[in-house]
């Protein structure tokens, strides 16, 4: 597969995700330093998610999110594009299912709540998935999305562009048969909207009570946005 570029083709993206799936999440976590859990633990916090309530974990992966989300006593259903990752995720027992975020295959009104982690910023139509998301979601529903945002201290953001990338292209030309995704995803970090910018978007598609809360002084952001009721 050459490189996926940034006009983000879905089956060069799912491709791309289907390669690295088997070492992903251990990759993930050394790059993030652990921060991808204690991301997780507050996206969860912001979920909220209550027994009997379900809930739809977008660009899943291999479900490792799905099941932090769960613990509550919700219902938590992962989805995804890449059918590589479910599959190095399906020891997690969790129900999953392949899915397009552009055409997803549920009825309108099925979930209580919805949620993406470190993945929005792969779909080709961002706002299109915004607005197909809040078909299936309950009128009052939640969405929760966690994705890489831009440190608002100037120079903490010069040191995290300059050493993502860089750490990036190094851990994947070193242990990954495909190096070039690596670049990919962080090329796609430095191309993505700022907080502000996001939550504009979300509300461009429709979503009310927009809200962010930074996280690891702004690397990561939390959104969080409900469906009209």
């Amino acid at each position: 597969m050459s490189r996926a570029s940034l006009d983000k083709d879905p089956h060069d993206v799912a491709a791309m995700f289907d390669d690295v799936a088997s070492g992903y999440d251990r990759a993930n976590s050394f790059m993030t330093f652990g921060f991808d859990r204690r991301w997780r633990t507050t996206t969860a916090r912001a979920l909220d998610a209550k027994p009997g309530e379900k809930v739809l974990d977008l660009a899943a992966g291999t479900g490792v999110s799905t099941v932090e989300y769960g613990r509550g006593g919700a219902w938590c259903l992962a989805a995804d594009f890449s059918v590589g990752m479910l599959r190095a995720g399906k020891h997690r027992k969790v129900p999953m299912v392949a899915a397009d975020a552009l055409h997803l295959p549920f009825a309108d009104d099925s979930f209580d709540a919805v949620t993406i982690s470190l993945a929005l910023r792969n779909f080709v139509d961002v706002k299109a998935a915004l607005i197909e998301i809040a078909r299936v979601t309950k009128p009052g529903g939640r969405l929760v999305i966690c994705e890489v945002s831009t440190p608002p201290f100037a120079p903490i953001r010069f040191i995290h562009r300059k050493f993502i990338l860089r750490l990036l292209t190094w851990f994947g030309s070193r242990n990954s048969s495909n190096p070039e995704a690596y670049s990919y995803l962080a090329e796609s970090m430095l191309a993505w909207p700022d907080q502000r910018a996001l939550g504009e978007l979300i509300a461009g598609a429709g979503w009310t009570e927009v809200e962010w809360m930074n996280l690891t002084f702004g690397v990561v952001a939390v959104h969080r946005a409900r469906k009209p009721a």
